[in-house]
């Protein structure tokens, strides 16, 4: 038996023990064999050399996810701890599923089941649909997939895009050139981007083509070889604007298309041109199609009630319509 302090730096001890421990309960049953005493910012951790080491190597992680995030979902804490409390997600979480190691020691890796099963259709398949409600890491993931494949020298660029679906005539009150007049429908990429590649890095890539973030419409006439191509909140994509991307795809290429069907913001009641492709090319070689659901949620843990609140309104008013 050994003894070790460790100490909680860069977050407050509550956002990570929880109110009146209730998080440190959690931790305790899931590591049984070790004695675990909080005392303010420090844990005294007691049992075998290997059993803390594991402990101390899981704990950093909830340290780390509790000060990016500013909270500490019980999800988020069975997954990295080690268990699972719910079907959907992993378990016995190690080195090798890490994707990325990104910005300040952050371990990018699938958090769920089926985000592992998007990892996975992405290993076998060149044109990946993944379709679920926001919050469940789907564009997350695929970037992280991107950047994968250009650190490993798999693809020469990185070819980001989303639907500005107001980008026209709502468009022009905005202040600058085009470029930044787009950038807000584009930042969610940005955001995704800057979490796994430095700062500098990032720039250069962005300054040389290496990674290219562009409206939709930007890719039309284009043909995409040796690239990681992700199409994000493709419900917001017409049928016509589809058909026009998927046909870029040029040698060497994997294209990942992301989106929640039940958030489109097209204007004048246009339909949706996701689903009807994805019923289209589900069964066709080449192409895999994964489906996220509110147990894939990595979000406060109240976006899984709001989703599934939502869900059940919609199911309501179907019965009604009937």
């Amino acid at each position: 038996m050994i003894e070790k302090l460790i100490t909680i730096a860069g977050v407050d001890p509550v956002e990570v023990l929880g109110a009146n421990d209730a998080n440190l309960r959690l931790i305790r049953a899931h590591f049984p064999k070790l004695s675990i005493i909080a005392r303010g910012d420090t844990l005294k951790v007691s049992g075998t050399d290997n059993d803390i080491t594991q402990f101390e190597e899981r704990f950093k992680q909830l340290v780390e996810h509790a000060a990016r995030y500013n909270e500490l979902p019980r999800k988020v804490l069975d997954d990295i701890m080690g268990t699972s409390s719910s079907p959907g997600e992993r378990e016995n979480p190690d080195e090798a599923d890490v994707l990325v190691y990104g910005n300040a020691g952050l371990r990018v890796k699938a958090r769920t089941r089926n985000q592992e099963k998007l990892v996975e259709a992405v290993e076998t398949s060149d044109m990946v649909f993944a379709i679920g409600p926001a919050g469940t890491g789907k564009t997350y993931t695929a970037v992280a997939l991107a950047v994968k494949a250009l650190k490993e020298r798999k693809v020469r660029r990185i070819v980001l895009t989303r639907p500005a679906v107001e980008a026209g005539e709502n468009l022009g009150f905005l202040p600058g050139d085009l470029r930044e007049k787009l950038d807000p429908y584009l930042q969610p990429l940005y955001d995704a981007l800057r979490e796994m590649i430095p700062a500098s890095k990032l720039a250069d890539h962005l300054d040389e083509g290496v990674i290219q973030i562009a409206p939709l419409a930007f890719m039309r006439g284009r043909t995409l070889d040796h690239a990681f191509v992700i199409l994000d909140e493709a419900q917001n994509a017409t049928m016509t604007q589809m058909k026009m991307f998927l046909t870029r795809m040029g040698r060497n290429a994997k294209f990942v298309i992301t989106g929640d069907a039940t958030q489109v913001d097209l204007p004048d009641r246009q339909p949706s041109g996701l689903l009807p492709v994805v019923n289209m090319l589900r069964n066709v070689e080449g192409v895999s199609v994964v489906e996220l659901d509110e147990k894939d949620v990595i979000r406060h843990e109240l976006v899984t009630k709001v989703l599934k609140a939502f869900r059940e309104l919609e199911e309501r008013n179907n019965e009604n319509r009937k």
